[in-house]
């Protein structure tokens, strides 16, 4: 159905992205297309659908596929039914039966005549019957617009699908139906998503690196369980290897120390014998000599040695090199923290919850905030933390020490440097040790003059992290709105690390059902 051969993408400012791809994906094939950040997964899936041409390489294709394309607001000067590639048939039909049956509008709407039809019965599939398809999707939710390009799969009934993050922005209602669609459908698909649900229901993973594309024959359970025998066999080849570099270093030692005892004892003998000047000298060189030769063959082999280290710990999953110490909370468990009775939010005749809100928050829980979208759920963090005042009922809130990870990670400043954002919240640490709570944290020194507004998703929630532990204040409670959003899975594993190792209190907004259960959450506030 598609083929690429030899495929390899240079951006225009010469970076290399990705180079020599090779696929083929067959019909009703379900590909979930991972990798980390910046290695072109995006871009790849954009050369599958005919959007970009690979630097070099071929693209093979048998079917128009059709593109749900992650959005970032690009296409919020469009409206819904040009989003949806309908827009030109939709004028023309109107043009038709409004009398205009021109032979241009006829070829235009090629005798498409139940796309209306098609586009109401899509829409509403998505629940989004309320919307006109002259609207322009800047009025629209994330979860809408992701909505509205989903609907274009009713629409065009393509054979052949790209997906890039299709679960962003949806809420659980409707990641259900999105999942639903995913077992039923006899289309073949290409997944770019770090939604390990949506993974799991995927029949192949290829997973995209600076080394090319390596394919696993399962879902991402098997993926994770195939890649986790790979690292562990990595880890046992690495012990071994320090096993050996250690036991070379004290042969040289050894050896060294041998050969100069033997130098030693051969000096004494030649003075004994009172052997000519010259001869001692020529003797002495001969010891030099050999010495320097034995130094030089045990200081290749070390080199050797130290080199495959260097390499083979560059294949170690980048979640296993990192480090995190966050310090524990000094709050008693079961301590009441947040104790609201009958809240609600808005305006006297319109409020923003049908029900008031009564509960408790207390030391030590972990708490999800569930809801659709627009049911809430920033609002009561911003009213938790005081950001907002209440319209009814009361809130009492004992919350000081608090990391609050919003969905703008507003509080990283995008005018710093990595380590200028770092050293904004340092209190005591010398400037080699921020730097190693940064290198623990994966910012080595190439990223620390780098301005915070280049970086990634995953790494502005990394550094986050970070200048907290180099804060040296344990944080009471930590607070996480949508906090998968964006992330690759490599990002994901290490905030869901973090998150299980801190022993406070955690609030979390969040549909993805995966990450909530791995992070133990338990007990949930429903709007």
């Amino acid at each position: 159905m598609l083929q690429l051969q030899g495929v390899t993408y240079i951006h225009p400012n010469r970076d290399l992205l990705f180079s020599n791809i090779n696929l083929n994906i067959n019909k009703h094939d379900k590909i979930a297309l991972i990798g980390n950040n910046g290695t072109g997964k995006s871009t790849l899936l954009k050369i599958l659908a005919g959007k970009l041409k690979p630097t070099t390489g071929l693209l093979r294709t048998a079917e128009d596929p059709y593109h749900v394309p992650q959005h970032f607001g690009q296409y919020n000067n469009y409206s819904i039914a040009e989003a949806l590639q309908v827009s030109d048939k939709l004028a023309s039909l109107a043009e038709i039966l409004s009398g205009n049956a021109t032979e241009e509008n006829l070829t235009v709407l090629n005798d498409d005549w139940t796309i209306e039809e098609r586009c109401a019965t899509a829409l509403a599939y998505w629940n989004l019957s309320d919307l006109d398809l002259k609207q322009p999707l800047a009025t629209l939710s994330g979860g809408q617009k992701t909505k509205v390009f989903l609907a274009g799969i009713i629409i065009h009934q393509p054979q052949l699908v790209l997906l890039d993050e299709p679960t962003n922005h949806l809420d659980s209602y409707s990641r259900n139906i999105f999942y639903e669609y995913i077992k039923s459908t006899k289309n073949t698909l290409v997944v770019v998503s770090h939604d390990r649900t949506l993974l799991n229901l995927l029949n192949s993973v290829c997973e995209l690196s600076k080394n090319g594309i390596a394919s696993y024959g399962g879902n991402y359970d098997f993926y994770t369980t195939q890649k986790t025998i790979a690292t562990e066999a990595t880890n046992q080849v690495l012990k071994n290897k320090e096993k050996t570099l250690r036991k070379a270093k004290e042969t040289e030692r050894e050896s060294i120390e041998r050969q100069q005892k033997l130098d030693a004892k051969g000096k004494k003998k030649q003075e004994k014998a009172g052997l000519p000047t010259i001869s001692m000298n020529t003797l002495k060189n001969n010891a030099e000599r050999s010495t320097a030769k034995m130094k030089g063959v045990h200081t290749d082999k070390i080199s050797n040695i130290t080199e495959e280290l260097h390499q083979l710990r560059l294949t170690i999953p980048d979640r296993d090199k990192m480090k995190v110490n966050f310090l524990d909370s000094d709050l008693h468990q079961g301590k009441v923290l947040v104790n609201a009775i009958t809240v609600n939010f808005g305006h006297e005749h319109r409020l923003l919850w049908k029900n008031d809100l009564s509960f408790q928050i207390k030391s030590g829980e972990r708490v999800a905030i569930k809801g659709i979208n627009g049911s809430g759920k920033t609002t009561l963090i911003k009213l938790i933390l005081g950001q907002v005042k209440h319209t009814l009922g009361t809130i009492d809130s004992l919350v000081t020490k608090v990391i609050y990870i919003d969905q703008d990670y507003s509080s990283i400043n995008n005018q710093f440097t990595v380590y200028e954002q770092a050293q904004s919240f340092n209190v005591a640490l010398r400037e080699h040790e921020v730097k190693i709570r940064l290198s623990r944290f994966l910012f080595t020194k190439e990223y620390w003059d780098k301005p915070c507004g280049a970086l990634s998703g995953g790494e502005k929630m990394r550094l986050i992290l970070c200048s907290f532990t180099i804060n040296n204040s344990a944080p009471d409670f930590i607070i996480l709105d949508e906090p998968t959003n964006n992330l690759d899975i490599q990002n994901l594993e290490i905030l869901t690390d973090t998150i299980n190792q801190y022993k406070g209190t955690l609030l979390v907004v969040s549909h993805d059902e995966f990450f909530l259960e791995q992070i133990n959450i338990e007990k949930t506030i429903n709007l």
